[in-house]
């Protein structure tokens, strides 16, 4: 859409240069050699009164007076006069063959011509035709500079409103705009903002629904592991005891169950993707941890290796990923840990990275480490789940990329960072993106 705008507009600012230009070319050398001739033309005429004025009949006399006013007028030019087809004056020839030539017949019967050098007036013509020509340069590099920021003016609105798409594709508060005045753009906008409230609405009740399953759940299930380990405590039985044990796990493993279900409920947030300054994320990050990094005796560095592109998220939903991930590091492996960004292929994509300098993850759980459940260290296994599920709602991946050192990867879509709408936006405009504000 950008792209075809700009076209359309270089197109429009082209085809009237073209019009314009084109003619005032043409007709700019016309028009100085015209201005040229028909001041020659004026210097004849001047001097044709002259002569009349002064008579023809002591022709030394009217020779010196040519002669004087030539030096005053038209010093670099060739006069010559006739009487009667005989030459009785002629100031020298112009060695130049390109001439300008003017002459007049006086009142006295004399036939006065008037011969100047052409080379000014054609430098003069390319001079003019030089001034067309960046001048319509000139306008076509102002008019691409325009057609430039207004293709991305319009753009922007399009921008978000694809991360609105896509929140209302995963089920999140999606990213709302104010009205753009494009009526198209305003429509859909609106359109998404209704079908993003009837999906929040549904998931709402099934979220509720599971909140309140879990919570009813867990009263009979502790009642119910309360007293089978009084039947356990009491009974002389092996057989019973052994049983009661088995029942005691289950009922372990169901009420794990349940607390990740109502875990998962809590903290799954709706998401509001806006253009995340990823500076802000990892200041905030070396904030919570650099410190508790450093009673280990371990760094940890943060490094933003992208400053043109800023990736659409979910602040609180990024933040909570990385800082998964770190604190991962922090518990079970060793050595630096390094977070970082990089380009992805694609313009709009971007990629931060997660890497230390432990043991490594063991090939037996790689491929399962994002499933609850899973660890290798005896942890619940819900953390990289949780982490998972919030970069996904934003649209975005999370991948382990190496087993050794050990190496996640967060993928999201990404805006160019001349796509802000701090920088879109003229003043007095306003964006709102999930629970941004731009400028007011």
């Amino acid at each position: 859409m950008r792209r075809r705008a700009l076209l359309m507009v270089f197109q429009s600012v082209l085809v009237s240069l073209t019009l314009l230009g084109l003619p005032l070319a043409v007709l700019a050398p016309s028009y100085v050699w015209q201005s040229a001739q028909s001041a020659q033309n004026g210097q004849v005429a001047t001097l044709s009164r002259y002569l009349d004025q002064i008579g023809v009949h002591d022709l030394e006399r009217m020779r010196q007076a040519v002669s004087q006013w030539q030096k005053v007028n038209v010093p670099e030019s060739q006069i010559t006069i006739d009487q009667r087809e005989k030459r009785i004056y002629d100031s020298g020839a112009i060695a130049n063959r390109w001439k300008l030539q003017s002459h007049t017949r006086s009142a006295g019967g004399l036939y006065i011509t008037i011969r100047s050098s052409a080379v000014p007036v054609i430098w003069s013509s390319i001079g003019a035709v030089c001034a067309v020509l960046i001048c319509a340069a000139v306008a076509l590099g102002a008019g691409t500079a325009f057609a430039f920021r207004g293709s991305r003016r319009l753009a922007a609105p399009l921008i978000y409103l694809s991360a609105q798409a896509e929140q209302v594709g995963s089920g999140a508060v999606q990213a709302r705009i104010e009205p753009t005045g494009i009526e198209e753009i305003d429509l859909v906008s609106e359109e998404l903002s209704r079908s993003g409230e009837r999906i929040i609405g549904r998931i709402a009740k099934e979220r509720q629904f599971a909140s309140d399953v879990t919570h009813q759940l867990r009263t009979p299930l502790t009642a119910l592991s309360m007293r089978i380990e009084e039947i356990e405590y009491l009974t002389d039985n092996e057989e019973v005891k052994h049983e009661a044990e088995a029942c005691l796990e289950q009922i372990e493993r169901i009420t794990q169950v349940v607390g990740d279900l109502k875990e998962r409920a809590r903290q799954a947030t709706h998401g509001n993707t806006q253009a995340v300054k990823i500076e802000d994320i990892f200041r905030q990050q070396k904030d919570e941890w650099a410190g508790q990094f450093a009673a280990k005796g371990r760094e940890i560095l943060f490094i933003n290796q992208v400053s043109d592109r800023l990736p659409l998220a979910t602040p609180s939903s990024l933040s909570q990923a990385i800082a998964t991930l770190v604190e991962n590091s922090l518990k079970y492996r060793a050595g630096t840990v390094t977070v970082s960004t990089r380009k992805g292929v694609s313009k709009r994509s971007i990629f931060v990275e997660v890497t230390d300098e432990g043991e490594g993850v063991s090939e037996e759980i790689a491929p399962d480490i994002f499933r609850r459940g899973v660890s290798g260290h005896g942890s619940s296994g819900i953390g990289l789940a949780l982490a998972k599920d919030l970069i996904e709602a934003d649209g975005g991946r999370i991948e382990l990329t190496s087993r050794k050192p050990v190496m996640f990867t967060i993928s999201l879509s990404a805006v160019s960072e001349s796509m802000s709408p701090d920088r879109l936006l003229p003043e007095g405009g306003l964006v709102v993106v999930g629970r941004r504000h731009g400028r007011h």
